[in-house]
């Protein structure tokens, strides 16, 4: 069916996003893995082509643009070609939003023009051993000491925490009240480069292995009032703000997994032959092609709806639940079968099929597992 959400400057960037996949990163790419990120002067490379600055504001070095379009079209021909840019969806799908919406004028100062660049790359840091999504019952404590905070604790699952030039830590500033678990978090914007802050263990995870993601420590790590994201005590209520875009993000990428594997079994079994027939000319290959194809119509068609609600700023939490959902269970469903039409090849990394199975299995999870998303959907249709 004929797409509506994109115009000709979308599709104009999309030539230069794939061009730039081309040349700088496939033919790499399997170097990356191994290594567990790219190397630091790719995010220079992503700076120099503008894709940082996009959603920037002009008087700190960006395009000004508004639109998520922008985003999706980066997704989408990652995808494509079975590969990741490391740690840039947090750097511009996480971050940005932050320091856009809660910096203070001479913070946007300060951090845009090097995170457009690339100089600054950027992370957010959340999750804690054995809190998992239960921000309320962080531990890592951040308290006033004249025009300081001294920050301690550990955070772990931090994508792009190894490479991260600043990264915003959520801490308690002061205690819970009986009233409200939630109340007295604060966000920091912390200089790698402090004393006391270390880098623990890159973590070895199953897919995504291209993005680096690490464990982090604070030991009496002096962070300057100055850097205080917004006001303090409100952490838990800026976390929430974003979380409709950050979950169309995963279900944008999601979506266009599901595409990719498609493309990816329809050549396979074109080219592959079994008792002196192609693959694709067993009526199963067809059948469950028609089957993954109809469900990635289904995704790209609630993506795209929700895309042009979020440009319009009418995407709600609730409807970006719904839609991440969706998209991240078709992209199990339809990855899962498309490997299976590649046979043993498919269990081959060498495949992209393999990298995109191995990858998708985390969108379950991270934004907001499944389970998490169908309590917001209930408690929205009034369940």
């Amino acid at each position: 069916m004929r797409r509506t959400v994109f115009n000709e400057d979308h599709e104009a960037f999309r030539d230069t996003i794939r061009a730039f996949i081309e040349a700088e990163v496939a033919p790499v790419y399997e170097a990356w893995e191994d290594a567990g990120h790219p190397p630091r002067d790719f995010y220079n490379k992503l700076g120099e082509i503008g894709v940082f600055g996009i959603q920037v504001p002009e008087e700190y070095g960006g395009a000004g643009e508004t639109s998520f379009k922008y985003q999706a079209v980066i997704s989408e021909e990652c995808a494509r070609a079975g590969v990741g840019f490391g740690g840039y969806g947090v750097h511009v799908n996480l971050v940005l939003p932050y320091l856009l919406k809660y910096g203070s004028e001479e913070q946007k100062k300060r951090w845009l023009p090097p995170f457009v660049s690339g100089e600054m790359m950027t992370a957010i840091a959340m999750t804690e051993p054995g809190t998992g999504s239960d921000l309320a019952g962080m531990q890592t404590t951040a308290k006033r000491d004249g025009d300081h905070y001294v920050l301690n604790g550990a955070k772990t699952f931090i994508t792009g925490g190894v490479l991260a030039d600043r990264v915003l830590v959520v801490a308690r500033t002061s205690p819970a009240t009986p009233e409200n678990r939630r109340a007295g978090l604060s966000i920091l914007a912390v200089d790698t480069k402090s004393d006391g802050y270390a880098v623990g263990r890159k973590l070895e995870k199953i897919g995504l292995r291209s993005s680096d993601t690490a464990e982090l420590s604070f030991t009496d790590v002096r962070v300057p009032v100055e850097d205080l994201l917004g006001e303090e005590g409100r952490g838990f209520e800026y976390l929430t703000h974003n979380l409709a875009e950050e979950r169309l993000g995963i279900a944008t990428s999601s979506y266009a997994s599901a595409a990719a594997a498609v493309e990816f079994a329809r050549r396979y079994v074109q080219d592959r032959t079994v008792f002196g027939k192609t693959v694709s000319s067993f009526q199963n290959t067809k059948f469950v092609l028609a089957e993954c194809a109809t469900e990635v119509e289904a995704a790209r068609s609630l993506v795209d709806r929700c895309i042009e609600a979020l440009d319009a700023g009418e995407l709600t939490p609730a409807d970006a639940a719904v839609c991440k959902l969706f998209c991240t269970e078709v992209q199990a469903r339809v990855v899962d079968k498309c490997l299976q039409l590649h046979g043993g090849y498919g269990y081959i990394l060498e495949y992209p099929i393999a990298r995109l199975y191995a990858d998708a299995r985390v969108t379950r999870i991270y934004g907001g597992t499944s389970e998490v998303l169908k309590t917001i959907i209930a408690k929205d249709i009034q369940v």
